[in-house]
Parts: C-alpha cells; structure tokens; sequence
C-alpha cells in the first residue's frame, strides 16, 4: 500500500474534523445523548384541558423546537371533556395509527390501555438514558405506571379534588375557617345562599360535577370514601365490586339532598355540570363554594377573574366519624406503541417532565407536578403556597379501581349515580343495579 500525501493526509483529517463537528452538534442539548439522526423529523402530541391550558402547552412545544432544532411537534387539540378525549385516543389506537405518537391519559385510562397493548414499554428507554425515576411520586409510579414488571407511562401532574371557597363571604357571614364535615357545608351554603340572593338571584350554595361523565365518578368516589364507604376491593388478585354498600347509599343520598332536599346546588347539577361550568359558576361570583381540581386555583386567581384574591382551598369535608377524601386524578404522558418516530417522542416525555417544565406547569397552571423535587423551588411556593400545605392530600389520595374494564364499570357507575341525582331511582335502587351490573362485568372479563 502507498504512504498517502501529505495533501492527502490533510483532506482526511479535514473530512474527519466536519464528521466530527456534525455528530458533535447533534449531541448538544440532547439532555440524553440522542443523535442527530434520531432527532430528527415530525411528531404529533394529543392534549386537551382549559384553552389556558392549550396555550401553555403550545409554548412548551415551541421551547422543545427550539432545543432541537428541526424538529416538529403538531399539537392535536382534544376536548376538554375527558370522556371525549379517551375516545378519541382509543379510535387511533384500535386503529393502530402512528398518530399520535405521544398524548396525555387520565390516569383512570391506565389499566385498559395497558391491557390492550397500546402503550410503548418505557423501560429499555429509562435504561439506555439512566434515567432518575426516584424524582417522582413513587406511590404513583408503582400504583398507576407500573404494571405487569414494566414501565408504561410517567405523571405529568397528580391531581387530587379540594374545596375552593369565598373568604370575603365567610368573613362577611361571621365564619373564620371552610367546613370541616358535609353538615358544617350544608349549613354554611344555606346562610351565604339566602344572604346573597337578595343582590344576586342567581347565587349557589355549592357546585359540583353531576353530569353523567368521568367526573361525577371522581365526585361520587369523594362522597363515598369520606364516609367510609369503598367502590370495591381485591380479593386474591380479583377485583370485588361493593357499589351498593350501606355507607355508599347514604353518600348517594347526601349528593342528591345538596340538589333536592338542601337546595344549595343547581338543578343543572346532573345535567350540565362539569368541571368548567362548575368553575365558570363560581368565578363569575355565583357561588360560595366549588368542588374541583387544582388547575382552577390559577384560573380564580388570573388578572381578569371576579374573584381573584377572594379565594381560599382546602381540603373536601367529610361525615363525622371519618376522614376528608380525595379522588386521585392527574395525567401521565405515554408513547404509541405504533408511532413512527419513537426516539424523537421520548425526548419530548423527557422535555416535559424535566425540572424546568414542571416548574412551569406548577407556576403558570397552579398544577401538581409528577416531580417532588419541584414542590420546594421558591418560585413554585410563591405561585402556589397551597401546594406545601396540601401535598399530603395529593399522596394520600384515593384511586379509582385500577382495572382493564374500569371504562366499563366507570359507565354503569355513572349512569346510576346520575339518575339518582335525577330522581328517577333511589339511592337504594340505584346501587343496587349498578352492583349487579358491575359483578356481571367483572365476571365476563375473568
């Protein structure tokens, strides 16, 4: 063989110094060392919420493009209805479309989109990055995002219900701290009711979510725990249905007194609240308190809110003799097991569970972040003081099952909550049915 020139020695090292420099550029940002090459192309993420919400993530995708360069993420905006949205996700994925490559599910989604093998496993990617799992709730992770000896998906944020109440009319009608038990509400949303009314005959007591949906789930779950009541338990590895429980037939009852009996809430409780008409009610000033998730602590509180600075939270009452209950909600971030551009997609789960864009998610949208390490930054607790005080309530909070047939059983539930709201069945009946129903169900999946 030939000794190369020196001329040619020289375009050699040339050619590799620009080899070099462009594997380099492509490693720079990657916060995991992904490379230009699997950094490269379009993805799509699936996200619905409050417009504020929308356009906070809009800016969270344009922070991401700026970080890797030549990278597309398309915003597919859902509803805000969380019913809506698991539909929308379930037709693309039984439809075994790419897209979308990553989206947002209620953490209620969990079982049954793991179940159906829908989800791409997330563990071979936390292992090839080394990547610190123990920043998030690990009671969490282990219940919801771990199933089967594997990884599916990440909390984005926990969620847990909380009451958000007037303190300018608590002071006003004489009151120095929100109710601590379902009674102490009623008889507090009586006397700011009548009161009110005098100026305002469009004034309520309390609102809460009673359409038939998701979230009356989440409400009846509330009711129910906080009397000591349960939706069920496992035995042997089986889920046991107990709908019709003597304790969860007096929470009915309640829920259908505030409509009927007490007259604090809306006659539209069960046929058109949900979580935003619930807060639109309140922070348009029509109500002394609200049942509802922590993303409406922002919106109260924004600059063009009637009641900003007027707005306390704590945590939801409960019957004497038990303890204050909270649904847990939140939502996890998953890839598409049929996405075309997996890599890309975990970077984006990565972007948006760093530090700094939960730190965002907490200070713009009053959101629990999935990270703990955010809940002590200064920044977050200046924005968000709550969140210090009731971090116990998110970790403490109580799970829907977590079952492969949970949309199904969830149907049967709120179909039978909503009509005893209605009245057109007891509380009694209405459980009753729903029990037999969901043993059907239970019994039809093994």
């Amino acid at each position: 063989m030939k000794a190369l020139s020196r001329s040619a020695m020289l375009s050699v090292l040339l050619v590799g110094l620009v080899v070099f420099s462009v594997v380099a550029s492509g490693c720079i940002g990657g916060g995991g060392g992904t490379s230009s090459t699997k950094l490269s192309g379009k993805i799509v993420f699936a996200v619905g919420g409050a417009p504020n919400e929308i356009d906070y993530w809009q800016k969270v995708i344009s922070d991401f493009e700026k970080e890797y360069p030549g990278v597309t993420v398309e915003l597919k905006r859902q509803a805000t209805d969380t019913d809506q949205r698991r539909l929308d996700l379930v037709n693309a994925l039984r439809a075994k479309s790419s897209d979308p490559d990553v989206f947002l599910m209620d953490v209620a989604w969990l079982g049954q989109f793991i179940a159906s093998d829908w989800l791409e496993p997330l563990d071979s990617y936390v292992q090839k990055d080394n990547y610190n799992l123990s920043v998030f709730f690990q009671s969490v992770v282990n219940l919801a995002d771990k199933q089967n000896g594997k990884l599916w998906a990440l909390p984005v944020y926990v969620d847990a219900g909380l009451l958000y109440y007037r303190t300018d009319l608590l002071q006003k009608y004489g009151y120095s701290n929100p109710p601590e038990t379902w009674d102490q509400l009623v008889q507090m949303a009586q006397r700011i009711q009548e009161g009110e009314r005098a100026s305002n005959p469009n004034f309520w007591g309390f609102v809460w979510q009673g359409q038939q949906y998701e979230g009356l789930v989440c409400d009846f779950v509330e009711y129910v725990y906080s009397n000591g009541g349960e939706l069920g338990h496992f035995e042997n590895g089986k889920w046991v249905p107990t709908l019709n429980k003597p304790e969860n037939v007096q929470a009915l009852q309640f829920m259908v007194d505030l409509i009927h009996k007490y007259k604090i809430s809306p006659p539209n409780t069960y046929t058109e609240m949900t979580e935003e008409p619930v807060r639109l009610t309140f922070q348009q000033g029509n109500a002394a308190f609200e049942r509802n998730w922590p993303y409406a602590w922002g919106l109260h509180n924004a600059n063009d809110s009637p009641v900003k600075g007027k707005v306390g939270i704590a945590p939801l009452p409960h019957f004497p003799g038990h303890k204050s209950a909270a649904t847990l909600g939140g939502w996890h971030i998953g890839i598409n097991k049929y996405s075309d551009n997996k890599e890309l997609a975990w970077a984006f789960v990565k972007f948006v569970e760093s530090y700094e864009q939960q730190k965002g998610f907490a200070i713009n949208l009053g959101w629990n972040p999935g990270r703990t390490d955010v809940y002590n930054d200064p920044d977050v607790l200046k924005a968000a003081p709550y969140l210090k005080d009731l971090r116990s309530v998110f970790e403490n909070a109580v799970p829907r099952p977590i079952v492969p047939y949970y949309p199904q059983l969830s149907q049967i539930i709120q179909k039978y909550v909503n009509a005893a709201l209605a009245g057109t069945m007891s509380p009694q009946d209405a459980l009753d049915q729903a029990q037999k129903e969901a043993e059907n169900l239970v019994q039809q999946y093994g």
